[in-house]
């Protein structure tokens, strides 16, 4: 069974997380920053000292939300970066906050769907995405339209929730994702589905060794990954 944020809704995935975001928009960074006990910003970092090494002069970065990530790219300056998102609640509260941070001559959005993006082929020297691939409805399809724009010797940063693998951490971690974080979420955001969704997509994705063989299926010229905190979440390091 696919995991989707609404099950008893008639849409489809895509659909149904486009619903979600547009719903949490206006909480969605308090509640970032909050469930993760502001770990996140540093996981950002981490996966910005990775692309500062490609020197990336065009950066796309897929399922943009906010913008945080593409925030915390501008400080490597790149000369152009694209924030490209599914919901169009959560561009506006990306484009409020970029135009605030004087960063909107660098930092431009687009809506659209990651499986199928508008891009020429071979027209971006990184792609960043934080926290987006589990939500695709086809991740191999989107993890090919990431090749697909990537010019060659180019990078994608992937940054997405994991799972820890040993006691005790492992068992405080579930207990914290599946009973605390659902509760504190649907509270402040008025949509205890979004928050549910999030410990059952983050178990349903296929982490660690097999999305690094996905990454090998679909013909990325090399892969490795960093697990961060435990292994709360983990950095995948692909180039075309």
């Amino acid at each position: 069974m696919t995991v989707a944020p609404y099950q008893d809704s008639d849409k489809n995935k895509k659909q149904q997380v486009e619903q979600m975001f547009d719903n949490i928009a206006p909480k969605y960074d308090f509640l970032n920053h909050l469930l993760s006990l502001g770990i996140d910003k540093l996981w950002r970092k981490k996966a910005v000292r990775l692309l500062k090494t490609y020197q990336p002069d065009r950066v796309l970065d897929v399922a943009t939300g906010t913008g945080d990530f593409a925030i915390a790219t501008a400080k490597i300056n790149p000369g152009e970066i694209v924030g490209f998102d599914l919901s169009e609640q959560m561009i506006r509260v990306g484009a409020e906050k970029v135009k605030r941070l004087k960063l909107d001559g660098v930092i431009h959005f687009q809506k659209g769907d990651s499986e199928n993006m508008p891009f020429e082929s071979d027209s971006f020297d990184a792609i960043t995405v934080a926290f987006g691939v589990r939500n695709f409805e086809n991740l191999e399809k989107g993890l090919a339209e990431f090749k697909r724009v990537l010019k060659p010797g180019g990078a994608a940063v992937i940054l997405e929730f994991s799972k820890p693998r040993y006691f005790p951490f492992k068992q405080l971690y579930k207990f914290y994702f599946f009973h605390i974080l659902p509760l504190i979420g649907g509270m402040v955001s008025k949509d205890g589905s979004a928050y549910n969704y999030l410990p059952e997509s983050v178990m349903a994705f296929p982490d660690d060794h097999d999305f690094l063989n996905i990454l090998e299926t679909l013909g990325f010229s090399s892969y490795r990954q960093y697990r961060l905190t435990f292994g709360i979440a983990t950095i995948y390091l692909a180039e075309k």
